[in-house]
């Protein structure tokens, strides 16, 4: 497996090997010796989730609030996506910067992202299978949303505003200034 830093103090873009032949290709999508070793976090995953997606579903920027924190191991299976984390910790030298990583199942990447930081992505393809794994359980009443849409942290989605599909509770979340941050 590859590791790399990114734009985020704390993200990592992680890149599986992936042994092809005749017949297809196997890799290791998770491993916690190397993952340690590498970005020297001891991870502690919890619960998977699953969600498929249409073409221009837009889909957070979610995070969960307190001691419900979650960090999170996306990668996708199927299909293509935008994938998004905003830095919401205070005091963080990235504080309020976001990056943008394309994850598809032609790719293989997986993006690490740590307690802190809201998420989300945008589907690029006729439909995505995203997967993540997490270091805490959901906790509804920890649950927010940053709108993806905030002018101040200016998202810049590979959908047009006029095309996002969003949940009403996207649809309804908060600005930058009224998110909670870490």
């Amino acid at each position: 497996m590859k590791f790399s830093t990114t734009a985020l103090e704390g993200v990592w873009l992680i890149e599986p090997l992936r042994h092809h032949d005749e017949r297809g290709y196997f890799c290791e999508t998770f491993r916690s010796d190397l993952f340690e070793a590498a970005t020297g976090i001891k991870p502690s995953f919890v619960q998977e989730n699953e969600s498929l997606s249409g073409r221009n579903v837009v889909r957070g920027l979610h995070y969960q609030a307190g001691s419900a924190a979650q960090a999170k191991l996306v990668r996708v299976s199927e299909g293509a996506i935008v994938d998004v984390a905003v830095d919401l910790r205070v005091g963080s030298p990235t504080y309020g910067r976001h990056i943008c990583v394309e994850l598809s199942a032609d790719n293989g990447r997986q993006l690490y992202i740590p307690r802190g930081f809201a998420h989300g992505f945008a589907v690029i393809s006729d439909f995505a299978r995203f997967q993540y794994k997490t270091d805490n359980y959901y906790c509804p009443q920890a649950e927010r949303t940053l709108r993806p849409d905030d002018e101040t942290v200016a998202v810049r989605w590979p959908v047009a505003r006029e095309c996002m599909i969003l949940s009403p509770k996207d649809m309804a979340g908060c600005s930058w200034l009224e998110c909670e941050k870490f």
